[in-house]
């Protein structure tokens, strides 16, 4: 899971929340040992902000997210949710998925890249919607 550039910033109850998946082996299921090392590595680096703080273009925990896939130039537009909620049909991808911990952190602009099963993506986040209350 390579990130391009720029530095990973997150709320601090996002941070919270991934590193307490991580912990509590939550996420067994859809995440490998290695992303789950890659994740780690990538949360310490991250800088903390309050939500008051944390700019409006930002990926975190209940965002809507418009990308688009640069080899095939296709768009997809998805929910990060908790995995609990994650649920394919309605578009919504657990936080502790790989494409939900790639965009986690990034904002509207950012390209991001990272290992799916057909091999490593590079995508540009095109928009960023948050919940008004997140």
């Amino acid at each position: 899971m390579q990130k391009i550039k720029e530095q990973l910033v997150l709320t601090k109850y996002d941070y919270e929340v991934i590193l307490s998946n991580l912990k509590n082996g939550l996420v067994q299921a859809t995440f490998n040992k290695q992303d789950a090392e890659e994740l780690g590595a990538e949360l310490k680096k991250a800088k903390l902000v309050d939500d008051e703080d944390m700019p409006p273009d930002v990926v975190r925990l209940n965002s809507s997210v418009t990308v688009k896939e640069e080899r095939e130039n296709k768009v997809l537009k998805i929910t990060i949710v908790m995995p609990e909620k994650a649920d394919i049909k309605q578009k919504k991808v657990s936080i502790m998925s790989p494409i939900g911990t790639a965009l986690i952190g990034y904002k509207k602009g950012s390209k991001v890249s990272w290992k799916v099963p057909a091999g490593r993506r590079t995508f540009t986040i095109l928009e960023v919607s948050n919940p008004i209350n997140a």
